[in-house]
């Protein structure tokens, strides 16, 4: 089925051709084109009713062919037209739509106006819709009571006496309850309007006449904005504040070049009647360049603390043009769902001083946290988007700040041009009678004589007329003189009268004359009205606008991550575990199938990202927060559904860092003694499929990675009970798809336990399966070059098992080892004995005989959190991050 745009075509093309007489039927079709024309025509009346044979036309029938695509086209561009010029968009000149301009022109002309009593808002809708707006009372009413509202215009133009609504949403009364009268800034809209200042034009039925457009003295466009929907197009301008408005339309009246950076150190942005804040100038600049922006607007909050440690957020400003009401029933649908669980209650405070809204949070609640969900939730935040559409010469354009200025400007050399025109007139007028006056006061006994002498006005009029050669007006003026006009007081005050006038008739024309004078008069008279009118800001306007990430959603905490050797991964608070003794039972912390064990265990901040490094050299990256959070019994969620991983493919190494320093690298450390390193910031970035991290050859794995920084020393321990430290630097640095260098040698039937990063000060700490561990001071270690077999570590023993575990640590840390089964024992390194490299080492924790150590995790206590401030030494982002200390836990958390 053809379209209407394609039948429109089709017929037009007919139309040509049966004009040359070379129409063909279609080929392949059913229907010609001409048939196909012909179905697009029909009857309609004349306008003028003339007999016109159609295609369906008799005898007798006054019918008109016409196209239907184009008759549907014509009519609706006519009613669009009427909706655009006429009813939705305001004029670029006062800032008003028709309506407006309307209720504004017939309060005046009724005498509604500061000075008078209030009068009831029926009576002047009754104004407005009898005399020049026929349409409906309610949109009216409606029209005039948002003129009157302080939350929805910046500067009210209606005084309004009753119930004019609230910002809450409640509407106003009716009409016949309330009452209005025009407010002292309407006035200077209206101001000069008897003084021709302004075209006038017929209202609708021609009985009456209506101005065009207001002197509008002030820039009202900007200063209240404007906002509606017209037919394929709208407008949604922003108020401003009236004195900033004003400053910029003298800085363009100063320099008709200047920037839009410069207009806007006088006006900076939006001020809306109900406050908020702004964030961010880029929306604002984008708005004033092309007419076009979009704008974030916050409520105004702040956080109050109260006492036993709650806090509460307190909103005292929300965005313009939010309905306070609804957003109240947000809130409370928000925590009725639980989606809001830090909200304790919330309090509706608003009163006559305010409209606060208090909500009080739990003791624990994060107020930055709960607030940036209120933001992503709620209307708090909203975002308002810039269309500054107006009427120029009947036309609608977007404009931008300086266009906007400029045809406000131009209308304002206009409006005093016209009306100094108009007093010139006046003044020459009454001059030239005042010249009457004065001959006539010279001649006055012949003047008396004449009069006197003659039997009509007429032959008077005349006989002066030709005695003295004066004018009609003149004459007319003499002979309706009193005679107390000729004492001796009243010529010294027709004389004075004179000489004034005579000095106002040479100001207007050096007015009229001068375009600078002009300029300086429409700044005067708009400072004027900038110390009547003008009011401080009531806007904030804030830094760059930010998104509202997820991650602003999550409270920055620490917590346990703990992975599996079958790959189910979870996180829990550290809170979970509590310190025991070194020897301890320790606790059940997870509950596993058979044959699996905790694999990766450590403590990282819930923004920190996660570096996942698989068995085929890939890396994966998330962030811990979207890690699925679990209690300490349950086995977690298994890795595949969080990460694309092939068939095959298990996480072999974990790594948490917050951010990717160029200077600092990561050291690859594989089974088979292979190291690399490489920086960090080649990692900085994400795909869903994973990046190559390391090349492996067959049957190599990787099993750790690690932070260093230039100049640290790397420590490698084997199975075989050996260690070997060497400088970092004895690996260059090399690309993501590389495979590395020997970075330490090893039996065929042993294979490197770990690689860490040996610190000054720090010790080294091994772990056997069956719990026996020690820590060696890192001095006792020699520095070798990398690719040896390295130095004996311990002494190792049938009952004792294999050699497990080896991590870095220092006197003041803490330590969690894991078992095969699950069972987490924390307790304080300064309690393992330090032993030198050739001993058996101590019991550390009691395995049972079916279980065997698998993981251990380092972190630090309050006491060596301050330690190493003072020192001034680096805390390791995955290792070393401070554990809060717990209360007692019941006999039920014991294994």
């Amino acid at each position: 089925m053809l379209s209407r745009a394609e039948q429109d075509a089709e017929a037009e093309a007919e139309e040509e051709e049966s004009q040359e007489d070379s129409a063909t039927p279609a080929v392949g079709s059913a229907v010609s084109e001409e048939q196909l024309a012909q179905s697009m025509l029909v009857d309609m009346p004349t306008a003028h009713g003339e007999i016109i044979e159609g295609a369906n036309g008799g005898e007798g029938t006054t019918v008109r062919s016409a196209y239907l695509g184009k008759e549907m086209q014509a009519s609706f561009l006519e009613y669009s037209m009427s909706v655009i010029v006429s009813r939705a968009l305001p004029d670029v000149r006062d800032g008003l739509k028709p309506v407006h301009r309307r209720i504004l022109y017939a309060m005046n002309e009724s005498g509604y106006t500061p000075n008078r009593p209030h009068m009831k808002s029926a009576r002047t809708v009754g104004d407005v819709i009898g005399k020049y707006h026929p349409h409906g009372d309610s949109a009216v009413y409606d029209t005039m009571v948002r003129l009157a509202q302080p939350f929805s215009m910046r500067v009210p133009l209606v005084d309004g006496h009753g119930n004019f609504g609230s910002i809450d949403g409640d509407s106003a009364a009716a009409m016949r309850y309330t009452e209005a009268r025009l407010d002292k800034a309407a006035m200077e809209l209206l101001r000069d309007l008897d003084k021709e200042t302004v075209d006038f034009q017929p209202n609708y039925d021609e009985s009456l006449e209506e101005p065009k457009v207001l002197p509008a003295r002030f820039p009202n466009l900007l200063v209240n904005g404007s906002n509606g929907i017209a037919v394929g197009m709208a407008t949604n301008i922003p108020p401003h504040n009236l004195g900033e408005t004003i400053d910029a339309t003298c800085m363009m009246l100063d320099n008709p070049d200047i920037t839009t950076e410069e207009l806007m150190t006088a006006l900076p942005g939006p001020d809306f009647p109900t406050g908020g804040i702004i964030m961010g100038k880029k929306g604002i600049l984008d708005a004033y360049e092309t007419g076009r922006g979009s704008l974030t607007v916050r409520a105004k909050c702040t956080i109050e603390d109260r006492k036993n440690g709650k806090s509460s957020i307190v909103v005292s400003e929300i965005p313009y043009q939010v309905n306070r009401k609804r957003l109240l029933e947000k809130l409370g649908e928000l925590v009725r769902d639980k989606k809001l669980p830090e909200i304790s209650n919330i309090h509706d405070a608003a009163d006559r001083h305010g409209i606060d809204i208090v909500i009080d949070l739990k003791q624990n609640a994060l107020p930055q946290v709960v607030l940036n969900k209120l933001y992503k939730h709620t209307q708090l935040q909203v975002g308002f988007g810039v269309i500054m559409l107006a009427l120029v010469d009947g036309v609608p354009r977007v404009l931008s700040l300086k266009e906007m200025l400029f045809y406000y400007i131009e209308h304002q050399k206009e409006v005093i041009e016209r009306r100094t025109r108009f007093e010139l007139k006046k003044a020459e007028e009454r001059a030239h009678i005042l010249d009457g006056y004065i001959i006539a006061l010279d001649n006055i006994d012949e003047v008396i004589h004449i009069i006197r002498s003659s039997q009509t006005d007429k032959e008077a009029g005349a006989r002066l007329t030709e005695r003295f050669g004066l004018s009609k007006k003149q004459t007319d003026a003499i002979l309706e003189m009193r005679l107390r006009r000729l004492t001796g007081l009243e010529r010294e005050k027709i004389e004075q009268e004179l000489a004034d006038l005579r000095e106002k008739i040479a100001y207007y024309k050096r007015v009229l004359e001068d375009e600078g004078l002009l300029k300086q008069i429409i700044k005067d008279e708009l400072q004027e009205i900038k110390k009547k009118f003008g009011t401080p800001r009531k806007t904030q306007l804030s830094g760059d606008a930010k998104d509202i990430d997820v991650e602003d959603l999550i409270a920055e905490e620490n917590v346990v991550v703990t992975m599996t050797k079958a790959g189910y991964v979870k996180r829990l608070p550290v809170t979970t575990y509590r310190q025991q003794k070194r020897g301890g039972k320790g606790m059940q912390g997870v509950s596993l199938k058979d044959n699996d064990y905790v694999e990766h265990l450590f403590v990282a901040s819930t923004h920190s990202y996660m570096l996942f490094f698989s068995t085929a050299g890939k890396v994966y990256r998330l962030k811990v927060y979207e890690l699925p959070e679990a209690s300490r019994h349950a086995r977690g969620t298994a890795i595949v559904n969080l990460l694309p991983l092939q068939k095959g493919e298990t996480i072999s190494a974990v790594i948490a860092t917050k951010d990717f320093p160029e200077d600092e690298y990561l050291m690859f450390a594989t089974e088979h003694g292979m190291v690399k390193k490489t920086s960090m910031d080649l990692y900085d970035r994400t795909r869903r499929d994973g990046l190559i991290a390391i090349n492996l050859k067959e049957g190599d794995q990787l099993i750790s990675v690690r932070r260093v920084a230039v100049g640290e020393k790397v420590i490698m321990v084997s199975s075989a009970g050996k260690a070997i430290m060497w400088s970092e630097g004895e690996v260059r640095a090399m690309g993501r798809d590389t495979m590395g260098v020997k970075g330490m040698t090893v039996p065929a039937d042993a294979h490197v336990l770990g690689m860490e990063i040996a610190k000054p000060g720090s010790d080294l700490f091994v772990i056997t399966e069956k719990g026996y561990g020690k820590r060696t001071s890192i001095d006792e270690y020699p520095e070798h070059h990398r690719g040896g077999q390295g130095v004996f570590t311990i002494t190792m023993t049938d009952k004792k098992g294999l050699l497990s575990v080896m991590k870095i640590v220092k006197p003041n840390d803490e330590i969690m080892i894991i078992s095969e089964e699950g069972v987490v024992v924390r307790t304080p390194v300064s309690g393992i004995s330090e032993l030198g490299r050739s001993t058996q080492g101590v019991r550390v924790m009691n395995v049972a005989d079916k279980d065997r150590v698998t993981a251990v995790a380092i972190s630090s206590t309050g006491k060596k959190k301050r330690d190493q401030k003072a020192e001034g030494d680096d805390v390791d982002d995955i290792d070393e991050i401070e554990l809060a200390d717990e209360g007692e836990l019941g006999e039920d958390d014991l294994d």
